[in-house]
């Protein structure tokens, strides 16, 4: 009998610690290897065909770059300039476009600028799961960031079906 009440005890007590401990645990979405290099190949194959030459980074919900394309003929500073659109999409958790645009027209979110590793220019989308934000593209090169913006928001429509697998 006293066994059976020990054991109980301690059956019964250690579950009471785990979910304690677990309530201090999150599990979070971030995007998968896999999807980054679908996605940065379907934005090369958009730029590609309107004949501009990129650099495309993905990178996941942290800001780590998973992948990076440049294209033959790309300039050298696309490589950091779509690195940093990635960067800054995930940050603010729009498009860079969007985020270029209220810093300009709001007096009070003109120092964004200053903040480093941003880059207020179009060409950086966040990519979302629901309203989770699992990570982030940017593109440049294009001969404007409306225009690297737009091969991002094309990659991310052919790419989308591969989200809602997951």
């Amino acid at each position: 009998m006293k066994k059976t009440l020990l054991l109980t005890a301690v059956l019964f007590g250690s579950t009471a610690v785990i979910p304690a401990f677990a309530a201090g645990v999150l599990t979070e979405k971030n995007i998968s290897l896999e999807y980054a290099e679908q996605l940065a190949q379907k934005a090369v194959e958009a730029c590609s065909a309107k004949n501009y030459n990129v650099a495309v980074t993905v990178v996941d919900r942290g800001g780590v770059v998973k992948v990076v394309k440049r294209m033959d003929n790309a300039g050298p500073h696309t490589l950091e300039a779509s690195r940093m659109k990635a960067f800054t999409a995930l940050s603010t958790k729009s498009v860079t476009g969007d985020v270029m645009k209220n810093s300009q027209e709001n007096a009070g979110a003109q120092n964004l600028r200053d903040i480093p590793g941003f880059l207020l220019l179009g060409g950086g989308v966040p990519v979302k799961v629901d309203s989770q934000t699992i990570g982030a593209i940017g593109i440049g090169g294009a001969p404007g960031g409306n225009l690297d913006q737009q091969c991002a928001v094309d990659a991310l429509e052919a790419t989308k079906s591969l989200l809602n697998a997951s």
